[in-house]
């Protein structure tokens, strides 16, 4: 069985045609672990829209999705079935809900709910599928994405094969350079809570005609979610956490985006993000007034007003980036870095009782992924003063857990520092975080000795990708 983002695996062409069950060598021995959202492989073009479920259920796309869902690593279900557990079940499970599958009788079990907090204070409502359901979305996700995928707008990259929040990013500076100097910044409230069901279906049902499916799709809508042992009806939405949830939420948005297109709007979308981009304010009221009122009177969505407004480009925040100037500099997002130093404050705790080792490589986990992300940044600067901030504090938690000034003062000395200021600075009586300041500690945990140590440099991680992005 794969995943959703960059890692192409090939299925294996000795699976019979007609075998009912998945590989026994995908669904036993472990493949090398993958990045978190291994890439689907497209299912063939022009396969009958009436007969989409037997696509779904071919050996060869359920052993690719089964990579995808093991790729992602989610935790369990409500049925607590592990991702290590999965293939024994599987195995006694699968003719049985084959045969439903193709018969149009399966019905899907509800999921799990987790709620994870917001930036706002509020709270994002999770849905986390029993395995096999998630087997069996990933598997339909995988004959959707070509059919769906090909006539899905160019400003539309949320979600979709070789396209990423990067792509969205450039695609911002390259309209704020063109001129289009305001945009209208639109928030939908709970998008993914509040999807009317029938207006999604009958969106699906355009290009699938497998009745099947458009069952199966429906009762996954309205499988209901467990809240503390009890199962809750989901009368609309599309809860988040799934495999199908996002291709579901581009399907219905499409209409958006052939709106806009139609209008001649210039625009940027990621999932239910997005901007709309004009060369006057005017305009921009303009365009924030009849958008308002087609999502809500053709899509059924909700606005949040509050949160949405018209502005001008300079300042404007979209996915953690924020745009500065007429140029539409690439920055960071304030509330991003301050998200980024509050966790970087949480690993270097100096009473977690963690030993170094085990810091340095949690810290070097975290600043990786937050790098790569934010990469298009193109200031060393700010890379470089993030990397003496986190070097500071990885200096106090030392000088923390050296504790008493005979322990300081031997570490100081076999560190290289003079016998004067090894006894002056580990007898001093000054916290660790004005400690960590000082020339003696920079002299015996110098950047290169961190380095060694295992500390990874921002600014060296940024470079390494810059140089891969120059030379790509």
């Amino acid at each position: 069985m794969t995943s959703n983002r960059p890692n192409h695996i090939e299925p294996s062409s000795t699976v019979p045609p007609g075998s009912d069950t998945i590989k026994a060598r995908a669904l036993e021995a472990p493949e090398p672990e993958q990045p978190n959202s291994a890439i689907m492989k497209p299912t063939a073009l022009g396969i009958d829209p009436e007969k989409l479920m037997e696509q779904i259920v071919e050996p060869a796309n359920v052993d690719q999705a089964w990579k995808n869902v093991r790729a992602n690593r989610g935790a369990p279900g409500p049925d607590g079935i592990t991702i290590a557990a999965f293939p024994e079940v599987f195995r006694s499970q699968w003719p049985k809900v084959r045969q439903q599958l193709l018969a149009g009788t399966y019905r899907p079990l509800p999921a799990r709910r987790k709620s994870i907090p917001k930036e706002d204070g509020s709270d994002r409502n999770l849905g986390i599928p029993n395995i096999m359901e998630r087997l069996i979305q990933q598997s339909i996700l995988q004959i959707l994405t070509p059919i769906f995928d090909p006539g899905f707008s160019e400003s539309s990259f949320g979600f979709r094969p070789k396209r990423s929040a990067h792509g969205a990013i450039k695609q911002v500076q390259q309209s704020i350079r063109a001129g289009y100097r305001h945009c209208v910044d639109m928030d939908l409230a709970k998008f993914f809570d509040t999807v009317q069901h029938d207006v999604l279906l009958a969106r699906v049902a355009r290009k699938v005609r497998d009745k099947r499916l458009l069952g199966l799709i429906g009762r996954y809508l309205r499988a209901g979610i467990m809240v503390d042992g009890l199962c809750q009806s989901t009368a609309e939405g599309t809860m988040q956490g799934g495999p199908l949830s996002p291709i579901l939420a581009n399907v219905l948005l499409d209409d958006l985006d052939k709106e806009l297109e139609k209008r001649g709007l210039r625009f940027v979308r990621y999932a239910d993000d997005f901007l709309v981009f004009t060369k006057s304010e005017t305009a921009s009221k303009r365009v924030y007034e009849s958008l308002g009122n087609y999502l809500t009177r053709q899509l059924k969505l909700v606005v949040n007003h509050q949160k949405s407004r018209t502005c001008s480009t300079d300042g404007v925040e979209f996915l953690g980036f924020i745009f500065r100037g007429y140029g539409g500099q690439i920055r960071v997002s304030p509330k991003k870095i301050q998200k980024f130093k509050d966790r970087i404050r949480a690993i270097t705790r100096r009473n977690r009782g963690v030993s170094m080792p085990a810091r340095l490589i949690e810290l070097r986990r975290y600043v990786q992924g937050w790098v790569g992300y934010f990469r298009l940044v193109p200031l060393k600067s700010f890379y470089d003063d993030l990397d003496k901030w986190i070097r500071r504090r990885v200096r106090a938690c030392f000088w923390q857990q050296w504790r008493n000034p005979r322990t300081r003062i031997r570490n100081l000395l076999q560190l290289g520092v003079r016998e004067h200021e090894a006894y002056t600075h580990g007898s001093s009586s000054k916290g660790p975080w004005v400690m960590s300041s000082s020339k003696a500690i920079h002299m015996a945990l110098s950047t290169d000795y961190l380095t060694q140590l295992g500390l990874s440099s921002l600014l060296a991680i940024w470079t390494k990708l810059a140089s891969k992005g120059r030379t790509a």
